[in-house]
């Protein structure tokens, strides 16, 4: 173990790492500037347990239902060795998919060890790139591998890989529907940034095989219900933006050692239990030790990160916490009690903040005249 590799494991406490899967790697790249989850995500810290050991519990997460619903679909797309997506890939996207082989590493012969189905799956992919454009295997539940903070983190995607032009392609199924051509902006959004995670991962496999990264497609197969049916549709979507988000991301998480640098060299997370496993340390010392690794809190963090209540709740004087644009619209003023002395006129602004300061003001006079018109209106 080096030096960096103990720090992080002082930092976790005596608990196993926490495992990392496609969603929260793709949740670093919603906010990359933040230190604290940088730090907390790289030790493999339990943050939703955390979170709620210091009473501000993540309030996200799929239902039983949704969960439900997707594997339903998941299976629906699946069945009979994927001959639905055959369909869509040959008559919705016009692919020339003469024959398919079909292949479940779900299980290798009985086995779910993710050492014994990540070689099954390497095995295969390599076969598969060898055999050249001609090979057409599908790939059903395939264990890729992705290095996050100088751990290797073992991928379970539901998705499958095909080779198609010589090159391999990923195909994403999610069970959010699709009507009239268009779908929930966010569900894409997310769906898409977990399909990149999967590029990558697939990216470094192809690479350790002695193939170029490109071997890998950057245009992903997104499969939705269509309209209010359960009938699938798929579109081809272009990852290389997520891509370039992620990359820059896992790079910052592998020079960890400079975040850490700047950080206490007594900084631990652990929550020190009894025998019996109940937490003994003071949830203010918990505290405490968080506020000692710099935090970047936007209203985003809400949907992508189990500390993001404890974040809201120690940025609300900050105009960051309002959202990106109203901290850009206000110019770089950072506290919100400072937004409004210099709309009320109780705070003399800076020779930088004149200009925020009388547009604050004048928008302080139109709430107030808005108000008082409607109160006239409310008593006649």
């Amino acid at each position: 173990m080096n030096e960096t590799e103990a720090r992080l494991a002082r930092i976790r406490g005596a608990v196993p790492a926490r495992d990392h899967n496609a969603r929260t790697i793709a949740a670093l790249c919603s906010n990359p500037g933040c230190a604290r989850r940088a730090v907390l995500d790289a030790a493999g810290v339990d943050k939703q347990r955390l979170a709620a050991y210091i009473d501000f519990p993540a309030r996200f997460g799929q239902s039983q239902f949704a969960i439900t619903r997707g594997n339903a679909f998941e299976a629906q797309v699946k069945a009979n060795g994927c001959a639905e997506l055959l369909r869509l890939l040959r008559e919705k996207l016009g692919l020339p998919i003469p024959e398919v082989s079909y292949d479940d590493l779900e299980l290798v012969g009985g086995n779910d060890s993710r050492e014994v189905r990540y070689a099954r799956s390497r095995s295969l992919l390599a076969r598969a790139a060898a055999s050249g454009a001609g090979a057409g295997t599908l790939f059903d539940h395939p264990l890729l591998r992705l290095e996050i903070g100088g751990r290797k983190a073992y991928l379970e995607p539901d998705l499958i890989a095909f080779q198609l032009h010589d090159r391999f392609h990923v195909v994403e199924i999610k069970s959010f529907a699709v009507i009239d051509g268009q779908a929930d902006a966010g569900k894409v959004a997310a769906a898409v940034t977990q399909a990149a995670v999967y590029v990558l991962a697939l990216r470094d496999l192809v690479t350790e095989l002695g193939y170029a990264p490109e071997k890998v497609a950057h245009d992903v197969v997104l499969v939705c219900p269509e309209n209010f049916s359960n009938r699938p549709t798929a579109v081809l979507v272009d990852v290389r933006k997520q891509l370039t988000v992620l990359k820059r991301q896992l790079s910052r998480l592998a020079r960890i050692d400079e975040l850490l640098a700047a950080l206490p060299a007594e900084l631990t997370f652990d929550l020190e239990v009894d025998d019996a496993g109940v937490p003994t340390r003071p949830a203010a010392s918990v505290v405490e030790a968080l506020r000692t690794v710099q935090a970047r809190y936007t209203p985003e963090c809400l949907d992508t990160c189990e500390m993001a209540y404890f974040c809201r709740d120690e940025a609300r004087d900050d105009t960051a916490a309002l959202g990106r644009t109203v901290r850009d619209e206000l110019g770089g003023i950072e506290s919100v009690t400072n937004v409004l002395g210099l709309a009320n006129g109780s705070l003399a602004p800076a020779a930088e903040q004149v200009e925020a300061a009388q547009l604050l003001q004048m928008a302080a006079r139109l709430r107030e005249e808005s108000l008082m018109a409607m109160l006239r209106g409310v008593a006649l």
